[in-house]
């Protein structure tokens, strides 16, 4: 490439085709602030003990409240993404009682009113935890709904 090449202006639809490569990549990839915030909430689940006291971790996030305010229409997914890469770093593996803990809790606060839901099957016997927003679920590859019996919403 050239001296004057390097130099001169892109075209416009080089242009155009860049900055619609960083607007994709961007909708992939979560914000790093809200990974960090992601990967904290998984961190503080177990130093606070959530995991061995459901009473503690049930109390905290019922009282978690909605931050006012319109959230984005990619919010959801931006919390979503950044919990899925947040699971992969974190050290230990992530049970669904603290990914929906932490998913509902970022959801809040970035003010959409998400809710932790908790359910169980008769047989075999099998417990799960996940988020919903708007009595949809999130974040989930299967319909939850149809296979666990509602325990409790909070």
């Amino acid at each position: 490439m050239t001296r004057q090449a390097e130099n001169s202006p892109r075209s416009l639809s080089s242009s155009r085709t860049f900055s619609l490569e960083i607007s994709a990549q961007g909708l992939q990839r979560p914000a790093r602030f809200l990974l960090a915030r992601a990967l904290a909430g998984l961190f503080v689940f177990d130093l606070l003990g959530f995991s061995r006291s459901f009473d503690k971790m049930h109390r905290f996030v019922s009282s978690y409240k909605v931050v006012p305010g319109k959230p984005s229409a990619q919010t959801v997914d931006r919390v979503c993404n950044a919990i899925n890469c947040a699971c992969v770093w974190y050290p230990k593996r992530v049970l669904c009682l603290q990914r929906s803990a932490v998913t509902t809790c970022l959801l809040r606060a970035s003010g959409v009113p998400a809710m932790m839901v908790m359910g169980a099957q008769n047989l075999p016997f099998k417990a799960h935890a996940w988020t919903e927003v708007n009595g949809n679920v999130i974040n989930e590859r299967r319909n939850v709904q149809k296979i666990y019996g509602v325990l409790d919403r909070c």
